[in-house]
């Protein structure tokens, strides 16, 4: 197997690696404060083709692969946690669109996602379905050449910087995922508000409810079949699974960049701290985890690529890259001692925002549901 990166991988990381660093780390703490979106820095991404990278280039995306794809994810994390979810999401939107939504919808939405001109959330969880989002409540009536939509989403990303979403509701009584249908929603729409949740982290994604008071939205803004919205979304999960992997990480990569220079200058008792086992092995425990963690990402976005099942090792990714990357970042900023317990380091944003996703797009427990009915089949799931 080679871990190697190609040449162009490599001008790609370097390219997105210089972005992050020059556009992206100066402003990350700022934009914790003001949890404003700059819409201008979106733009700039897109102009330089960091938001649909995996997307057909008719579309106005690069056409890369799954790992390429991942690499520019990584390396705009290090930056800003917080700015690399936008390539995520317009990856997972944009192909959801790409494979379902009419050709003229997709030529209207999917260059300006591209660009940077609109962004996509992603409408799936309720108040009382969040992790069995089979279980959805928002009904979609149809009305003639429309569908009224009446219900609320909640926890939703982007809440309020979006400007549309693939929203997914009943369209049938039917069960479960049976009878669920996805559809694109402007959320300029009479009848559709928003609000905005407090969070602790990831203030400039920000999270919030979407609330539908018989919002029309036109039947060719329905996406592929009446029925087949929630089976068709799944799909896509395992991608951004593994991206979410890298995004968690890669923050804590530089947490960990910082400590190790950090604990090789500060000195206690004549020495530096890097000299005491009680400071050095924990820091070499954190980093051989998140290098584990990486290369199972980046394992799952190679299968992708070759076109072999990943839902597993895509799982993987999604419990346990967060969680090391929290634990190392928590890590870092005690190895910081009283500094690092203060706002003006970045470690315990990091910590704040990598947070979430212990919880948002799939909790532990899910993904080792998902783990266990992959290896040992329906027998596995106790429902």
């Amino acid at each position: 197997m080679d871990f190697s990166l190609t040449p162009e991988q490599m001008a790609f990381e370097a390219a997105a690696r210089r972005f992050a660093d020059e556009r992206l780390k100066p402003g990350y703490q700022e934009r914790d404060q003001t949890g404003i979106l700059d819409r201008d820095l979106l733009r700039e991404m897109g102009r330089l083709g960091f938001l649909g990278p995996g997307l057909p280039e008719t579309y106005g995306g690069l056409g890369l692969d799954a790992v390429t794809v991942g690499v520019l994810v990584e390396q705009l994390a290090r930056g800003d946690f917080n700015l690399a979810y936008l390539p995520l999401l317009t990856a997972l939107n944009g192909t959801i669109l790409q494979r379902y939504a009419r050709p003229e919808v997709a030529r209207e939405w999917l260059p300006a996602m591209c660009r940077g001109d609109k962004l996509c959330a992603l409408a799936l969880t309720e108040p009382h379905t969040g992790s069995d989002a089979a279980r959805i409540g928002l009904k979609a009536r149809k009305d003639g050449n429309r569908y009224l939509l009446t219900g609320e989403k909640t926890s939703i990303s982007m809440t309020m910087a979006a400007d549309v979403a693939v929203v997914f509701a009943r369209t049938a009584q039917d069960p479960g995922a049976h009878g669920v249908s996805a559809f694109l929603v402007p959320l300029d729409l009479p009848g559709v508000s928003r609000t905005r949740l407090n969070d602790l982290g990831s203030i400039v994604v920000g999270r919030g409810s979407i609330f539908f008071d018989g919002a029309a939205v036109p039947e060719e803004y329905r996406l592929g079949e009446e029925g087949k919205g929630f089976v068709q979304v799944m799909q896509g999960f395992d991608f951004s699974r593994a991206l979410i992997g890298l995004q968690c990480l890669a923050p804590a990569q530089a947490s960990l960049e910082e400590t190790w220079a950090y604990v090789q200058e500060r000195r206690a008792f004549n020495h530096p701290l890097v000299r005491f086992e009680g400071v050095s092995f924990p820091l070499a425990e954190a980093e051989t985890q998140v290098q584990a963690a990486r290369l199972l990402c980046y394992r799952a976005l190679w299968l992708k690529d070759r076109g072999e099942l990943h839902t597993a090792e895509a799982a993987m990714c999604k419990w346990w890259a967060p969680l090391v990357a929290y634990e190392a970042i928590q890590q870092c900023l005690l190895l910081h001692g009283h500094a690092g317990y203060s706002k003006d380091l970045p470690h315990q944003q990091r910590l704040r925002d990598v947070l979430g996703l212990q919880i948002g797009d799939g909790t532990a427990q899910i993904m080792k549901l998902i783990i266990a009915r992959e290896r040992a089949g329906r027998a596995a799931v106790p429902y």
